[in-house]
């Protein structure tokens, strides 16, 4: 689903109220463990986090008066879902979040290339999700992002 929100608390207060809560915890664990340098805010109709112009003033190179985003979430119909670039771009952050997510979740992974998705609320490893926050700083993601556009 998507909702036309303008910031993070008017994305959370748009979605269904039985969500709510678990969007704030989802959101306190990201921002409580998020390096220096991104920033919050809407990014994709999503709550996203991102490095700002003032940090990376090229932006994002598909549309440059984006910021580069880093990771979001969103409520979509069946799922709570999380995306994290770094996932996606750095194999041996997948690995990592693959083998360690077994040991905090008893469910099976349902993920794709930088999404994760979480069909249960109850289920959603929000120490795990805090750990693979802090992984990755601003400067890290900025170098593994110009790596890649240059290829």
């Amino acid at each position: 689903m998507q909702y036309h929100a303008t910031s993070p608390e008017d994305y959370i207060s748009q979605v269904p109220e039985e969500r709510q809560d678990t969007l704030k915890k989802l959101r306190k664990v990201v921002n409580d463990n998020l390096p220096k340098g991104f920033e919050e805010g809407i990014i994709y109709k999503m709550i996203g986090y991102y490095v700002p112009h003032s940090v990376y003033p090229n932006g994002y190179h598909c549309d440059p008066k984006t910021p580069l985003p880093f990771m979001s979430f969103a409520s979509q119909k069946n799922s709570v879902n999380l995306y994290h670039s770094g996932i996606y771009a750095k194999k041996e952050l997948h690995d990592w979040f693959v083998n360690e997510y077994p040991k905090h979740c008893k469910r099976k992974l349902d993920m794709g290339k930088s999404c994760i998705r979480f069909k249960k609320m109850d289920d959603i490893p929000f120490d795990l999700i805090g750990e693979l926050t802090r992984k990755m700083t601003c400067k890290q993601w900025i170098d593994i992002y110009e790596s890649a556009i240059k290829k």
